[in-house]
């Protein structure tokens, strides 16, 4: 059943869709993710990012270089769209890190080129609601970044990711 009842069939990506368009592709991506207090950690990989299901929807593939830490084997995969109904940007995320499945809502910016998505979820070790909002920043055809702070009970947000994406 299509969302617009003056179109039948499936939907037809709009704008909004194709404000996704620049981050199609392979990039190369540096990670730096904050534990705590002090330096982040440092990894890299490789994002290979594909339209799926007519265009609707980012399908993206991340691959973590083999590197020593917690995370020696990193893979993460997920969904980036727009809801033409709810007019937000939503996103899915799963990887080996963790058992949950992210889920995120967002808007874009003025100048289509932040988004900023955000939503709350359970802190693997003690159980209690965090929020996490996420800025993606479009800087031009080759180069995005992506930078997640999070809040815990107390409110105050801390950067916790860094990732800065290369076209390969």
């Amino acid at each position: 059943m299509s969302e617009n009842a003056t179109h039948p069939g499936p939907p037809i990506p709009q704008l909004e869709h194709a404000r996704l368009k620049p981050f199609e592709g392979t990039f190369r991506a540096t990670v730096k993710l904050w534990m705590g207090p002090g330096d982040p950690m440092v990894q890299h990989g490789t994002m290979v990012n594909t339209f799926t299901l007519g265009g609707l929807y980012l399908f993206q593939d991340y691959t973590g270089d083999p590197s020593p830490g917690p995370f020696p084997a990193f893979l993460g995969k997920g969904y980036w769209g727009y809801n033409t109904t709810s007019k937000k940007y939503e996103g899915f995320w799963i990887d080996n890190a963790s058992t949950m499945m992210q889920l995120e809502k967002g808007d874009v910016d003025a100048s289509g080129k932040i988004w900023t998505m955000v939503s709350s979820f359970q802190h693997p070790g003690s159980g209690q609601t965090m929020s996490k909002r996420s800025v993606i920043r479009l800087i031009d055809q080759d180069h995005n970044d992506m930078t997640t702070y999070m809040s815990g009970p107390d409110g105050i947000e801390f950067r916790s990711m860094e990732i800065m994406f290369e076209r390969a």
